[in-house]
């Protein structure tokens, strides 16, 4: 019974695998309507939702209420405006000089981690005031002191909702899910119609992206406190409201912590992008500067926002591990507050220094250095050196590799398409997982954008199977050892505090503005989940096996391929799923340099404000990864019962 029950979903597999082979091979037979959908079969769901966005703004007077809250948020960014760099708004006091800023932050990084934390934060905000580059970034953190409180405070009060109610985290949870999975663009272009665009609009859509990872730590870290803690608070006579407050909150401050370091990141990462509707500062610097292919400002700019990026993350990390430290019993009051007196004895002599030496308040561009002149002939030197190399590269794999695989995947006739994922769905899940990729699948195909999505199908598929062939190898390489494996971890750590749009500056300078230049910043930024995964899965293979394989006589080629990757694979299948997501979120940034994918049509979207077309790609993109995502976790639970049995 067992054996027979066990082969009816492969021979349903079989059977639509093999009904998907016999219409591709069929296709010049075919009626049109079975190799591209028909007009017919195509739904308006673009039409659809600009209607309920109609209804929402104008009928049921959404708009005002948006406006009203943006309104808010306006007034919240003219004070910080104003204190970071001058904006003549309320309160009146900015700027504050620059040497203030960067010894608060130096101090903030040594009482969290000590000198090496201040070198970097400090270090960090000097290199942008002597860069000239002070009100750019400036006008980037202002927007981001206004989105992080309001994004933590709102992931906060969901997260504790989500934990309270069942219900609601039921509700939440797919939701979360899809949020995550849409792209940036997508977030921009319902914004736009109900705010506009500039920073208020750019500070909007960064808090509603920067959400989501705040919701789930939260939920996370209440779901970690011990029953032992909270029932010493009861006992303690704690109400509901203070076993929340001084209880369970305090004990899930570790995870909470880490939830406002990837708010923090995620609100970087936005705000760079929103230069697309109108936010000032260094992300729209960098879009300007790449448009008109200056190298060697790009990379200047492109420096501060990873230094920024590296220091932020550093900071908020730190906090998040840092446990409160008490003063001695008896001691004096200067002794409890020595950090704190010595902070504003740095902000006392900051002030005054900037009053008596005007350089120390603002770097006026005429008194900035820049070393975009040396990095422009260096990258000169370079590109004459590696441009034959560079340039059939890009012959080779735009004629033989990307044009031939992009002409054999729009070949195929979508019914073929449909059927071979309902078998692979069937194969690995069973017939749940064939509709579950049906229903991802079948909207992509009825919005009549399916070409499009098979070009972003193309270049995500090429860009991931390239990262594999590096990230594996290097995973593996590095997880040999403890020490390569600890630089190889920081290296990804470091990697992924870059706001992906950096990614596009190196691969410019090598390969200009086409499908190669698109391809390579993917496999980049798609290749440092693979690599962090199969490290961490690699190192956590129980010890007592490998002892027991090598007690067997088994060999180290024998160890990797029959011990530590099969049990490491379940961490493998999340490597891979996370660098799908990246390499998705990434081809659809990338689209500014290339493309006629999915990406580039959303661009469009966004500059005609049309929030129906916008949301009908951002979603295609979304379903395409929750399908992958569902095919490999299934997959992976599947391999990992098989292991455990």
């Amino acid at each position: 019974m067992t054996g027979s029950g066990a082969a009816r979903p492969a021979h349903a597999a079989w059977i639509l695998a093999g009904l998907a082979l016999v219409l591709v091979l069929a296709k010049p037979l075919l009626p049109a309507g079975l190799v591209r959908p028909p007009d017919w079969l195509v739904l308006p769901f673009a039409g659809w939702i600009n209607a309920v966005f109609d209804f929402l703004r104008d009928d049921l007077g959404l708009i005002h209420v948006t406006r009203a809250f943006a309104g808010a948020v306006e007034a919240a960014l003219d004070t910080t405006a104003n204190l970071l760099y001058g904006r003549s708004r309320w309160p009146h006091l900015g700027p504050i000089p620059w040497v203030v800023v960067a010894g608060t932050m130096a101090m903030a990084g040594y009482a969290l981690r000590g000198w090496r934390l201040a070198a970097l934060t400090g270090g960090t905000f000097v290199w942008i005031a002597v860069m000239g580059q002070w009100k750019w970034a400036m006008e980037t953190l202002s927007v981001i002191a206004v989105a992080t409180p309001v994004a933590v405070a709102l992931g906060l009060a969901l997260g504790i909702m989500g934990w309270r109610w069942p219900r609601f985290e039921r509700l939440l949870n797919p939701v979360l899910n899809l949020a995550q999975s849409l792209p940036h663009f997508a977030y921009m272009i319902p914004v736009v119609v109900f705010v506009g665009v500039g920073p208020k609009s750019g500070a909007i859509v960064t808090i509603i992206f920067s959400v989501p990872p705040m919701i789930r730590m939260t939920m996370l870290g209440l779901r970690r406190v011990a029953p032992e803690i909270i029932e010493a608070g009861q006992m303690a006579g704690a109400n509901r409201w203070q076993v929340m407050t001084r209880v369970r909150l305090p004990a899930a401050r570790t995870e909470i912590l880490i939830g406002v370091n990837q708010v923090i990141m995620q609100s970087l990462a936005m705000v760079v992008l929103a230069s697309f509707i109108g936010m000032p500062g260094l992300g729209q610097k960098l879009l300007q500067l790449l448009q008109a292919l200056k190298i060697g400002l790009s990379f200047e700019i492109g420096i501060t926002i990873v230094l920024l990026a590296v220091a932020l993350d550093r900071l908020s990390k730190a906090w998040a591990l840092h446990q409160p430290a008490h003063a001695e019993a008896g001691a004096g009051r200067i002794a409890r507050h020595r950090l704190l007196l010595v902070w504003l004895g740095l902000v006392l002599a900051g002030f005054l220094l900037a009053r008596a030496v005007p350089y120390f308040h603002v770097v006026e561009r005429s008194q900035a250095l820049s070393i975009a002149g040396p990095i422009d002939a260096v990258m000169d030197m370079l590109l004459g050196v590696v441009r034959p190399l560079t340039d059939g590269l890009r012959w080779f794999l735009i004629t033989w590799v990307l044009i031939p695989l992009r002409d054999a995947i729009l070949w195929l006739p979508f019914v073929g398409v449909l059927l071979a994922l309902a078998a692979l769905g069937w194969r690995i899940g069973g017939a749940r997982s064939a509709l579950v990729c049906l229903g991802f699948i079948l909207p992509i195909a009825l919005s009549g954008w399916w070409d499009r999505a098979m070009i972003t199908v193309y270049t995500v598929g090429t860009a991931v199977a390239l990262a594999l062939l590096i990230g594996l190898p290097l995973g593996i390489w590095a997880a040999g050892r403890e020490t390569r494996a600890k630089a190889v971890l920081l290296a990804c750590d470091t990697f992924q505090t870059f706001p992906s749009f950096i990614y596009l500056i190196p691969v410019v300078m090598l390969f200009g503005v086409n499908d190669v230049a698109v391809v390579a910043a993917v496999v980049v930024f798609a290749a440092v989940p693979l690599v962090r995964y199969t490290v961490e899965g690699l190192r956590n293979v129980p010890p007592e096996t490998v002892e027991a394989a090598e007690m067997s006589g088994a060999t180290r080629r024998q160890l990797l391929w029959s011990v530590r990757l099969p049990l490491a694979l379940p961490t493998l299948m999340v490597g891979l799923n996370q660098s799908v997501m990246f390499a998705l979120f990434m081809v659809i940034i990338a689209a500014f340099i290339g493309t006629q994918d999915l990406g580039q049509e959303m661009q469009r979207a966004l500059s005609a404000t049309d929030v129906g077309k916008g949301l009908v790609l951002g979603l295609a993109v979304a379903f395409m990864g929750l399908m992958v995502d569902h095919l490999l976790m299934r997959w992976s639970a599947a391999r990992r019962a098989v292991l455990q049995g």
